[in-house]
């Protein structure tokens, strides 16, 4: 699915855009190097959630709010609710 979208820039954001695509650039359009420049930002939004929730599960650790994996994921769920039940 396509989709259109209309942006007003500064003067400088659009020499910017400018300078970036065309010819003996890496994009051919503006459209192209809008696009990629959300899906990188998408990227890093993306990649500071992985790296919170490491640090998260890290954190855990630290305070003692881990269990033993032994193999079956039910009983894990089962220990893990009912300490979360009880304040860890």
């Amino acid at each position: 699915m396509t989709s259109s979208i209309n942006l007003s820039l500064t003067d400088e954001l659009r020499t910017f855009v400018d300078q970036s695509t065309g010819d003996g650039t890496l994009y051919a359009t503006p459209s192209e190097f809008l696009r990629d420049l959300l899906r990188e930002k998408k990227r890093r939004l993306e990649a500071a959630a992985l790296r919170d929730a490491v640090l998260e599960g890290y954190q855990d650790l630290i305070e003692g709010r881990s269990i033993r994996f032994s193999g079956d994921v039910r009983d894990v769920i089962t220990q893990a609710k009912r300490r979360e039940a009880e304040g860890w």
